[in-house]
């Protein structure tokens, strides 16, 4: 079996993933769709939270399973068996950072290849912080991502408009 981990923060999922995400499902026998535990980031979304909303956005796809990971995406890769990882790029400038990461990972494991994906030219621009940005200002985001993310997106910021941690 052919098997790829596309690894991500999926903070949130976005329509350029969602691209991504149909494309290596066609590629591969299985594409496990792995969101990561980044101690560096300030997620909105917790990681179960992303889990659960991955696993509503993408349970059309028969082949696309959900999981997460902590640590290196290389061991999480070996762990499962993947003979790839999947990287999107949206842009020239995410190549220089994604090949200095796919050069790492070949080093770590030479087993394992790094596939990149060019998103189509009309998701481009997205991204999942401008998407929290466009949404934190009441911007229509109905474009960029799919409409349960788009509900939960701002079920999320309602809560914390009421909690007081984001102003109105």
């Amino acid at each position: 079996m052919r098997i790829a981990v596309y690894p991500g923060s999926f903070d949130p999922i976005t329509n350029g993933h969602l691209d991504v995400i149909e494309r290596a499902a066609s590629l591969f026998d299985e594409v496990i769709v792995a969101v990561s535990c980044n101690a560096h980031k300030r997620p909105l979304f917790t990681v179960p939270e992303r889990v659960e909303i991955l696993k509503a956005v993408l349970q059309p796809y028969y082949n696309v399973l959900v999981d997460s990971f902590y640590g290196l995406t290389v061991n999480f890769a070996r762990e499962k068996g993947a003979q790839a990882i999947v990287r999107g790029l949206r842009a020239i400038s995410d190549f220089e950072n994604e090949f200095m990461m796919a050069l790492t990972n070949k080093k770590l494991a030479p087993g394992i290849e790094t596939i990149f994906l060019m998103t189509r030219a009309e998701f481009s621009f997205i991204s999942s912080t401008a998407v929290k940005e466009v949404m934190l200002f009441g911007g229509c985001v109905r474009d960029m991502v799919p409409p349960l993310v788009e509900e939960r997106l701002k079920e999320k910021y309602r809560q914390l408009r009421n909690a007081g941690e984001v102003k109105s």
